[in-house]
């Protein structure tokens, strides 16, 4: 990488910042939960119509950060930056309460493990994907053509939805109908949280929710500026952080429904959560061998199989705590307290002094 295309590891630690829609979603979740849009509501359904309508909006928005130069207006690069990540934020709304509600209890855990997969996926074709259609060094058509061909990795999505069915959440609408504008804000606006916070240890699982996994994002957040300081080469990152590390979380996730219904919910909880606090401590291990492929190797196929195993472990933990009335604001409050711990929380990352080099290096 150019010396001028470096970025401070400060600036890459708060940047996270422009991810805020995630940890806000809860706010607008309500609305998404029971504003009808015209037409497409009684077409297609509450959830396939809010899903089909923010992502004809998040295909624009991905097309208009690929034409932005962050080196010449670095202001429209965060402003559709921000646009992309609250539409994202949107569809995580609709996607997690459409999964929740059209998956029985018993299948939840292996749906859920079968989003991640397709998360995962999606995120490896968008990453090396753009990557290969925008770099020098592959097809070389620039960053907007590289963006804006990852901008169709929204259909895949629109097609499962249209197979998979319009959802319970109708039925709730349906019920509603015909109800006064104060009721109906209060059953909107009111009701999904008060609902939450009558039940039993309300606070206590939102503090848990908050810190469950901020020692893996901390950590995690600030592995790409230690391999840049390491030494390692673009072609070693490519080959070991996304190839290994993709099949790592593979594998992860693969092992997540079976090892809840091995141990149970509430035990695979405390389970993954000390297995991902043994994958943090591979890196210590790496920084102190230093420039190490095979170190990198073990350290980042630790993290990402138990990480695997820990995000499917905690959706699921998430999933049954929503209630079908309220799917969509209920999830969308529990995963906006845990996207503040792995980003607000952890930004401060960046602040702590780092030595990563130890006294070995080569391998």
């Amino acid at each position: 990488m150019a010396v001028e295309g470096r970025i401070d590891k400060k600036t890459i630690g708060f940047a996270i910042g422009l991810t805020t829609p995630y940890t806000l979603k809860f706010l607008w979740a309500p609305f998404i939960d029971r504003f009808q849009i015209p037409v497409l509501t009684a077409w297609v359904g509450q959830r396939r119509a809010w899903l089909f309508f923010v992502q004809a909006l998040l295909f624009g928005s991905v097309w208009m950060l690929g034409f932005s130069a962050p080196q010449e207006h670095l202001g429209v690069f965060a402003f559709w930056a921000i646009v992309t990540a609250f539409l994202g934020a949107t569809q995580d709304i609709v996607i997690d309460a459409y999964r929740i509600e059209i998956l029985p209890e018993d299948e939840l855990p292996h749906g859920t493990a079968n989003n991640q997969f397709g998360y995962r996926l999606g995120n490896l074709a968008a990453g090396v994907g753009t990557i290969a259609i925008a770099s020098s060094e592959g097809l070389g058509l620039g960053w907007a053509m590289g963006y804006g061909l990852t901008a169709f990795c929204v259909i895949p999505g629109a097609l499962a939805a249209l197979w998979a069915g319009r959802g319970l959440h109708d039925r709730v609408l349906a019920s509603q109908d015909g109800a006064s504008r104060g009721r109906w804000l209060e059953d909107t606006i009111i009701g999904p949280f008060r609902e939450f916070f009558q039940r039993r240890g309300a606070v206590l699982i939102l503090l848990f929710v908050l810190i469950y996994k901020l020692g893996d994002a901390m950590g995690q957040g600030m592995l790409n500026p230690m391999i840049v300081e390491l030494g390692f080469s673009d072609t070693e990152f490519i080959a070991i952080n996304k190839l290994v590390g993709f099949w790592g979380l593979i594998v992860g996730t693969a092992l997540g429904a079976p090892f809840m219904a091995w141990l149970g919910l509430g035990r695979a909880l405390f389970v993954s959560g000390m297995l991902m606090m043994l994958s943090n401590f591979m890196f210590v291990i790496l920084a102190w061998h230093g420039h190490s492929n095979t170190w990198l190797t073990i350290a980042v196929a630790t993290e990402q199989v138990t990480s695997g195993i820990g995000l499917t472990v905690f959706v699921t933990y998430l999933s049954g705590l929503s209630n079908l009335a309220y799917t969509a604001t209920q999830f969308a409050l529990l995963s906006s307290f845990a996207a503040v711990g792995r980003t607000w929380l952890a930004a401060p990352r960046a602040m702590l002094p780092t030595r990563w080099a130890g006294p070995a290096s080569g391998c």
